[in-house]
């Protein structure tokens, strides 16, 4: 399995400024190819290849712009694969053939945001503290870790905060941890991050919230700077800095918290959590997005994969809060602000985030997910075999027949006033006909 290993590196001042024209050569090759296959698909043409696109962008271009010689070809050949591999993912999301989420058409690249550039083969050497990449020099490097094998290739990467980093992609094995028999459930919140099947309860850092006077006061005085200006770009600078610490905070947390689980239980269990939906609630999409439920399961996936444990996730709309843990009666809803409350049919005493973590520990997994029959398919079904009699009578999940309000119109002005007794409580029943 391939893994990617990521270093800090220090370019001096010579080295930045070359660092810098081979990420702007980079990213104009990518925004005129972009740019050139918007133009044949406005016409209706097809668009053309990696090799097309690498003869006129790049070895053409070459003799016109002089400055495309001074930095290495294999970035500028690297950032043309990348766009062909993204117009795949685009086109495969578009016909069915990508599992993952929906991919959108490429972009253009902005010198703005981050910035990245790829060296792959022989074309970069690797050192005891530094790494030498071909028309940069011998940058130096901090190594925190050390490699797996021999890279197969690495990435220079600039974030906003003007820090750079070379990521590095090796091959590395499976390694098994000694069995401990033990399995876990854990419920993700807002409070409380996780909630653990055997009672204990794990707080999250919260570095965003920590931080929001500090980061209030860095974006006034961003927003008051003169744009083009070198305050503006050093207020940016520091806007930048501050979202790093803050997001390297978040990142160092979610990693050790996921190795130790990973440590400790043999099977982890999750609840589907559709984050990308519950973001968009205004009230909560700041606490939700300072957590990082998202990447914690990505983590614990992938580290359950390379250490040989089992990693299991329940469907999202299991009633975890509803049922009760020890005799599987299903309750009515509950607001946020209930935290503990007692089964009405055993008198068992529960706190929420205990039952739901243990729930999602004992919901069994369904290999096999059929898609659901809607109602309109369920009465065209009893249509057809013969002519039924449909109440509005509804089922709860207590089991209790539960009534549907009807709507009712107000009465013109002069017309009779609805009797009182008259109510949308009372059975009605609808005569459904073929024709």
């Amino acid at each position: 399995m391939k893994a990617r290993y990521k270093y800090r590196i220090y370019p001096n001042h010579i080295q930045t400024t070359k660092l810098n024209q081979l990420f702007g050569c980079c990213r104009y090759v990518w925004n005129q190819s972009l740019a050139h296959c918007n133009q044949l698909y406005a016409k209706g043409d097809k668009k053309p290849s990696y090799t097309d696109l690498t003869k006129q962008f790049i070895t053409s271009a070459k003799k016109e712009l002089i400055w495309l010689k001074n930095v290495a070809s294999t970035p500028l050949q690297q950032s043309l694969k990348d766009l062909d591999q993204a117009y795949k993912n685009f086109f495969d999301s578009c016909k069915g053939k990508r599992k993952s989420i929906k991919a959108k058409p490429p972009k253009f690249k902005s010198r703005k945001s981050r910035q990245a550039a790829r060296f792959v083969g022989a074309n970069y050497k690797v050192g005891q503290d530094k790494i030498y990449l071909p028309k940069v020099g011998k940058i130096k490097i901090v190594w925190s870790r050390p490699l797996a094998s021999q890279p197969t290739s690495v990435t220079i990467i600039k974030d906003s905060a003007n820090r750079y980093f070379a990521s590095f992609v090796v091959e590395t094995n499976s390694e098994f941890m000694p069995k401990t028999n033990n399995s876990i459930g854990i419920d993700l919140g807002i409070s409380t991050f996780a909630t653990l099947s055997n009672g204990d309860k794990i707080n999250a850092p919260k570095p965003l919230q920590k931080n929001l006077k500090k980061l209030a006061k860095f974006q006034h005085k961003f927003t008051r700077t003169e744009v083009g200006s070198k305050r503006r770009e050093k207020a940016r600078v520091r806007v930048a800095k501050l979202h790093g610490k803050i997001q390297d905070i978040r990142t160092d947390f979610l990693h050790k918290l996921s190795t130790d689980l990973v440590k400790k239980y043999d099977t982890i269990v999750l609840e589907d959590l559709n984050v990308s939906g519950m973001v968009k609630n205004r009230k909560l999409a700041k606490a939700i997005s300072d957590l990082g439920w998202r990447k914690f399961r990505t983590l614990t996936e992938s580290k359950c994969d390379k250490y040989g444990k089992e990693f299991r996730v329940i469907n999202r709309w299991e009633p975890t809060t509803r049922k009760c843990s020890h005799c599987g009666f299903k309750g009515s809803k509950k607001k946020l602000n209930v935290r503990e409350w007692t089964c009405l049919n055993c008198g068992t005493f529960h706190d929420r985030d205990i039952n739901a973590a243990v729930n999602i520990l004992n919901t069994p997994i369904i290999e096999t997910v059929t898609q659901p029959i809607t109602k309109v398919e369920t009465i065209k079904a009893e249509v057809l075999e013969t002519p039924v009699q449909l109440s509005i009578f509804e089922v709860v999940a207590e089991g209790q027949p539960e009534t549907v309000k009807r709507t009712r119109r107000r009465p013109k002005t002069g017309s009779k006033s609805a009797d009182s007794n008259d109510v949308s409580t009372r059975p009605e029943f609808k005569q459904l006909r073929l024709f």
